[in-house]
């Protein structure tokens, strides 16, 4: 193989092909910088090339989150639920949103669902512990309802 055919490449491989781009993972790092707008549009991009890419409708749903638009947050939360009913995260994020919509009923349901299968790792007692205080206050104020 010539130097030429080195630095520019062989005319029998053909057409050069555009790589990829990450955008998952540069939508992470828009995320962290604090720009939202960037972020949902490279995660929408990374939806496009994987529809059903939990990770992916999860950070959808958070950017969302963090910008107040909880009624696409919640879409997006149910609808990674539709890919895998287990994602804890989901699940999580999802009963906090409904409570805040006021719907302590759909949350309790959404906690139980987290709680069932808690997650792992450093964060995670911090994670279960909210979540079975956030339940048992859910179950308190149903018992104070039914003894009116």
């Amino acid at each position: 193989m010539g130097f030429f055919d080195k630095l520019f490449g062989s005319r029998r491989q053909g057409v050069l092909r555009p790589q990829r781009l990450d955008y998952l993972n540069e939508g992470l790092a828009l995320e962290r910088q604090g720009d939202y707008d960037a972020a949902l549009t490279s995660y929408r991009l990374a939806l496009r090339d994987n529809p059903t890419d939990t990770r992916v409708l999860q950070n959808i749903a958070i950017v969302y989150t963090k910008t107040q638009q909880i009624e696409e947050a919640i879409r997006f939360y149910r609808r990674s639920l539709e890919v895998d009913r287990q994602l804890g995260g989901a699940h999580y994020g999802l009963a906090f949103l409904l409570l805040k919509r006021g719907d302590p009923d759909s949350a309790a349901v959404h906690l139980r669902a987290f709680l069932d299968t808690p997650p792992s790792g450093p964060d995670a007692k911090q994670w279960v512990a909210h979540a079975k205080e956030t339940l048992e206050e859910i179950c308190k104020t149903d018992e104070k309802d039914f003894s009116r």
